[in-house]
């Protein structure tokens, strides 16, 4: 392996491990926001009740892969809104 081959793969590894820290501040992220509460009256209440209101994977699964759903269509609808609201300005 030349000096050039060497330095350009302990870059790529340097890279990964920063990626990998990367994974790990996101975790630490998701995880104070699962835990986080708000108030409602007296009681503190979690701000996400269930897992599928904090992370509604199937949704983004539906984006990715293009399938309309009636909540796709209405951020659509949106986006034509603000448009036809520039253009008639």
């Amino acid at each position: 392996m030349t000096i050039r081959e060497y330095s350009i793969r302990s870059i790529a590894y340097q890279l990964r491990q920063l990626d990998e820290e990367g994974l790990i501040y996101q975790q630490a992220w998701a995880n104070w926001q699962v835990q986080s509460t708000k108030q409602q009256g007296k009681n503190q209440v979690p701000v996400y009740p269930t897992f599928k209101k904090f992370f509604n994977k199937r949704k983004f699964e539906n984006e990715i892969l293009g399938i309309e759903t009636p909540e796709n269509n209405f951020k659509k609808d949106n986006k034509l809104i603000d448009l036809m609201k520039k253009a008639n300005k």
